[in-house]
This record gives structure tokens, sequence and C-alpha cells, in this order.
């Protein structure tokens, strides 16, 4: 058979995700800013929505904190009497398409459950206007901070160098990383710049003399040798051992720099202080701000000797199908074409609120169960830490374990112990020695943290100590998970823990 390119159809079965399943589960899975967006583009395209103004917002949770009220017959939100007719008579899809009551009826449950969820899951909205207020002022006063690109440039062009050089000086500190060092060669310099490298190396030495000290070093030891020379220290010890003993140094052999050097143990541990005192990342001061602003999506408060656990409702948008729609569809001039476009978005907007109160409810059930299985945690910190799997919560919801997994995709918890991601309470387990239950590695963290902050500097616990340690306590661990959770802790092995 001649090999080409061929036409041929077949038929299969594929499962697949309908539109409104996929926007369910973006909107489930999407943190509370990107949901604002989503909702704010689906507003964009769908007309027949709108959002509930905060004042309208602020009454309708009175009203449905203080009870039902007497309606007024003149009250223009309140239909009358014989329009109020039963969810369940509303006509199949097939029914024409002139037939708007079980419609209107629909819309009107629709928009109660919505202010009936909000009602019962909703923080009091007391203060909305002076938190807006804050939040904008706060907003409002950020600036964006000078890079060190910026900060360099500034002081090439102040220096009394050359045109050539003032090219060349501008090249080495586009070079120059967030760090503060220099990441190309002086040859690779000079090619691109087309220049002899001795003049590269006579600007370099212009750009290091430059603020911050230590910047436009090619590694860590020049960084530090800079810093001293610019500090008149070239004849100091702690020169002497930057300069020649920069591997000791990182592995902290002290008696072998007190042997090399000459000196006694004291004044080498006395260098080396002040060695530490300098600054090894330049750059450090110009890096960009880190943090991260999050907004909690649940709080959970005690009150009395139980907690109560609620959702942000103040952060997602509050929405409604615009009652100029509705009057357009109860026209009698408008067309067949107008009216199936609006009903199709109406119904796109239906679901879309329905999405959102579904989102909020299973966010909220979740949320409760946490709280629940994570008690102790809520009264006495990390170290009560229980293991729990997102199984075990999806079993008790009634939800699939991806469900809760998309739920709690970056999402922040308000608790007494703090803010914390929703993620950080589903944490695997180490088994005790009674073999009646387990600890969670989160709380075997914090006690390893805790004995090497209380241990003899001196003399530092080995990863064999702090497993004797922790096994007395009752935990099951082995040497090279102790040394796998003290890399995530940022500690040091004990040899270099070590002060002599």
């Amino acid at each position: 058979m001649a090999q080409g390119l061929h036409l041929s159809q077949r038929m299969a079965l594929q499962q697949v995700l309908a539109p409104q399943l996929q926007q369910s589960l973006a909107l489930l899975q999407a943190p509370v800013l990107e949901l604002q967006a989503l909702v704010e583009q689906e507003m964009a395209q769908n007309p027949v929505l709108e959002e509930v103004p905060p004042a309208e917002q602020a009454q309708q949770v009175r009203q449905e904190q203080e009870g039902p009220q007497l309606s007024d017959p003149t009250d223009p939100q309140e239909p009358p009497a014989d329009l109020r007719f039963d969810p369940a008579t509303e006509k199949p899809s097939s029914a024409p398409v002139d037939d708007f009551q079980a419609e209107f009826e629909r819309l009107a449950q629709m928009d109660q459950e919505w202010r009936d969820h909000f009602a019962q899951t909703n923080l009091p909205l007391r203060g909305r206007e002076e938190d807006e207020e804050r939040r904008q002022f706060m907003f409002d006063s950020l600036v964006a901070g000078t890079s060190l690109q910026e900060h360099l440039l500034e002081q090439v062009r102040l220096s009394d160098l050359s045109e050539a050089q003032m090219n060349v000086a501008e090249l080495l500190v586009g070079n120059i990383d967030e760090r503060g060092y220099l990441q190309s060669s002086l040859d690779e310099l000079a090619f691109s710049a087309g220049v002899p490298i001795e003049q590269v190396t006579e600007v370099l030495k212009v750009v290091q003399g430059f603020h911050p000290p230590g910047v436009g070093a090619r590694d860590l030891r020049e960084c530090l040798l800079l810093q001293l020379e610019r500090a008149g220290r070239q004849e100091s010890l702690e020169y002497r051992i930057v300069d020649r003993h920069m591997e000791a140094l990182g592995k902290r052999r002290l008696p072998e720099l007190a042997k090399a050097l000459g000196a006694s143990l004291e004044e080498i541990k006395e260098a080396v202080d002040r060695i530490s005192h300098l600054e090894p990342r330049p750059g450090r001061d110009f890096l960009p701000d880190d943090q991260q602003y999050v907004v909690p999506e649940v709080f959970v408060q005690k009150v009395g000797e139980d907690y109560t656990v609620s959702v942000n409702g103040d952060a997602v948008p509050h929405l409604r199908i615009s009652n100029t729609y509705k009057d357009l569809m109860a026209r009698p001039e408008s067309s067949t074409e107008v009216r199936e476009y609006i009903r199709e978005k109406i119904r796109a907007g239906k679901f879309l609120i329905k999405s959102l109160q579904q989102r909020q409810n299973t966010l909220l059930n979740i949320a409760r169960e946490i709280v629940q299985r994570q008690r102790a945690f809520m009264e006495n910190g990390v170290a009560h830490l229980h293991p729990m799997t997102m199984a075990q919560i999806a079993q008790v919801v009634g939800v699939h374990e991806t469900t809760v997994s998309r739920a709690v995709s970056g999402k922040y918890m308000e608790t007494p112990q703090g803010v914390f991601e929703m993620k950080y309470f589903f944490t695997s387990g180490l088994p005790t020695s009674g073999g009646d239950g387990a600890v969670s590695n989160e709380s075997v963290k914090q006690l390893i943290a805790e004995m090497v902050a209380q241990e003899d500097k001196q003399k530092p616990l080995s990863d064999e100590e702090i497993v004797k340690r922790l096994t007395a306590k009752g935990v099951q661990i082995a040497r090279r998970t102790i040394a796998k959770y003290r890399s995530e802790l940022n500690l040091l092995p004990s040899h270099l823990r070590r002060v002599y």
C-alpha cells in the first residue's frame, strides 16, 4: 500500500466534560481573587447578570437576620399574590417560548435561595465601607521600589567615566544578577563590547566601588573581600581567612584555621563572627517584595467552647438576574428571537449563580470537617496537628477526593492559630510506638526545630540522637527521615552547627 495522507471516519465512545461542568469545576478550584476575575468575565459576556450593590446586600442580610417582615403592598420588589406560583408547575423545555410564568418563578426562587445562603454563611457586613476605604488606601500607598540595576545605572551616569567606558559599564550592570554577582566572564563581556579585556577589567573595578559594597563580585570570596577592602580591613585576620582559607571557613574547621594562621581559637572565633556580619548577597535590599497577600476564604472563630466556621462571602460577587431583561421578555412586542436569546442567557446566568452557591457550600462543608478533626490544633497549635487525608474528608462530606483537592487548592483559612493554607491540614502521619495512633509530619518537624533550638551549641544533636529522643517520645522515625525534615527546616548538620 502506498504511503501518504488519508482521511477516514470512525465512531467511538468517549467521555467529555460538558462546558457547564467545566465552568463549575473552574469556579470551585479558583481562589477568591481569580474567582472575581472569572465572574467579571462571565458578566461581560452575559448581559442579564448584574451584581447586587453592597447597600442592598447589607439590607438583605439584615432582613434575613431579623426574620420575616410584613410585606408592603406598594413595594415593587414584592410580586403580587396572583404571580406567585409553585416551581413544580414549570413546563419542560419543549413548552412554547412565550410561556414565561415558570421561568419567572424559578428566577425568584433562585434569588431567594441565594439570599438565604449568604445570610447563613456570610460574616456580618458591619464596616464594609470603612474596610473598603482602608484596603484601597493600602493599595494606593504601595509604591514600586528601585531595582539593583536601576540603582547601579544611576551611579554610572554620575561617574567620571568616558562615553566608551560608560557603554562597558552599562554592559557590566546588565550582566549583574539580582543577588549582586556578575554572571558573565570578562572574556565574554570583552567580546560582546568589542573592546580589550583590560578595559573591561578597569571598568569592573569602578563598578565594584559602587554601592552596595560587594556588588559586581564574581564569587562569594571576592564579594567578602570587596566589603572588607571597603572597610579598610585588608590587614585583618578575617581578610586572611577569606583570602586564603575559604573552604575551611565554609566547613567551620576553626582549629584548622587557628593552626594555619598562627592564631588562638578565640581569635579565630571572633574573626569568624565578624565575617558572619558581612553581606553574602549585596543586592538583597533591592530584591522585590516577596510578601504574598492572601484573602482568607474561611474564618474559624471560637464561641464559648465550640468553633464556628463561616465562609468569606464578602469577597465572592453577589449576582442576580437583571429585572430589565425579565421585563423585556414579557413585552408582547419582543420578537421570538429576542426572547429565545434572553432565555438562553438567563439559563446560563442561573447556572453560574448555582455554581457559586455550590462552591461556597462545598467549601463550608469541607472546612467544618477539617475543624472538627483538627480541634486539638485549633486549641494548642502545630504540635497537635493530626494526620488527615483528603479521602477521609471526601467520605464524610459525600464528594469525590478530587473535589476536595480542587476545593482547598489555593484557599486559606483564618484560625485562632493564624492564617494557613487549607492544604496545610492534610498531612501524612508517622506511627507511634503504642500502635494506637499516628502523629503528623508537621508535628514532628516542630519537635525537631524545638530540639535544635534548645540544644547545647558546643555539642549539637546529631540525627541519630534526634531519632533516639523522638523514639523516647513514642515516635517511630528513621534517621534518613530526620535528615529530610532537617533539610526542609533549613537546619545545618550537627558538625556545622557546632560553636567552638
